[in-house]
């Protein structure tokens, strides 16, 4: 969007320009700058750590890594090029890479990059203070993995794929950087529009209501039904029994516990089991929340079991059910 000048009557046009052509440089200048003031393109985020690769030797490093105050993660990537040229796929893999992050290891990630910086903080006490938690909530983090690309601009088959991705129930955010010279100064027009913020809402129920209807199509073209225990129960109902049974079998596992068991990735939307809080958050469509249905774990959580399952996710279920000794036989 152009920006102009109102004076003596006047408009006058403001003269766009290019980060290079401004001697910006892209980690020492522009991710310095955003790192300190992170707001501006991703609101609610405190910063965990700057070019961190945790993961691995190599040269893969995310620009910034952050939490929101829902506990997610944010991935952030910076481009200063017009393109903003493959940020997308490396962010996903970036993603990925950190969603197994635990509460204790972002809290030493978040104290090294203090400790670098020289910022005499407590890492833990800092993090608790941003998310309002009294204490470490280890089962709830993280919530998911977000990602901010920033860019001077998006090339069309960039915004093309992430927009197919977000309707894939990811949460991706373009926000476009582009600078402007006025005299002597520096101008920056900051806009995400990626999703557009009057129309974030909005799409985030279009996203919910595609992915409840490519779930039922999965479902409705098969109708296996399962025998575990004597009992005869459809895909959703199986599960939950299986879980229920699990927690039955081993009633002191936690709620930790019992996501290693069953983990987040064999239902990528909901996951297995959650909080009940958070069930309660994602709507009464996605979980099993009759009173009879819902289980408490070992440490004492209140949990809902997703009731989300057809032919696209109950393999791997059923993969991890076997494995544990139960014996499950399709009709």
């Amino acid at each position: 969007m152009p920006l102009f000048t109102l004076k003596d009557k006047q408009i006058a046009a403001v003269n766009s320009t290019q980060f290079g052509a401004e001697g910006i440089q892209e980690r020492t200048d522009l991710q310095a700058a955003l790192r300190d003031n992170i707001n501006v393109i991703s609101p609610d985020t405190m910063v965990l750590s700057e070019e961190f690769s945790g993961w691995t030797e190599g040269a893969r490093r995310i620009d910034l890594l952050g939490i929101d105050k829902q506990a997610n993660l944010v991935v952030i990537e910076l481009k200063r090029d017009e393109t903003g040229a493959h940020m997308e796929l490396q962010s996903l893999r970036y993603a990925a890479m950190v969603s197994t992050l635990t509460f204790k290891r972002a809290i030493e990630i978040h104290q090294q990059y203090l400790d670098k910086r020289g910022i005499a903080k407590d890492a833990e006490v800092e993090i608790l203070g941003f998310l309002g938690w009294s204490d470490p909530q280890e089962e709830q983090f993280p919530t998911d993995v977000r990602i901010v690309l920033a860019s001077a601009n998006f090339s069309k088959e960039l915004t093309t794929a992430v927009m197919w991705l977000n309707k894939r129930d990811l949460d991706i955010r373009c926000v476009r950087l582009q600078p402007y010279k006025f005299g002597n100064e520096l101008l920056l027009d900051i806009e995400q529009i990626i999703p557009l913020p009057e129309a974030e809402e909005y799409q985030v129920r279009i996203r919910e209501q595609a992915e409840a209807q490519r779930a039922a199509a999965r479902s409705s073209r098969d109708n296996t039904q399962y025998e575990f225990l004597d009992q005869v129960y459809n895909k959703r109902n199986l599960v939950l029994a299986v879980v229920t049974q699990y927690i039955h079998d081993h009633p002191q596992t936690t709620l930790t516990e019992l996501r290693q068991v069953f983990p987040n990735f064999l239902h990528r939307s909901f996951g297995v089991v959650a909080p009940i809080e958070r069930a309660l958050e994602k709507g009464q469509k996605r979980y099993f929340l009759d009173e009879s249905q819902i289980l408490r774990t070992g440490d004492n959580q209140t949990v809902a079991v997703c009731n989300q399952w057809g032919i696209g996710n109950i393999v791997p279920f059923l993969d991890i059910a076997k494995q544990l000794g139960y014996e499950i036989t399709a009709q």
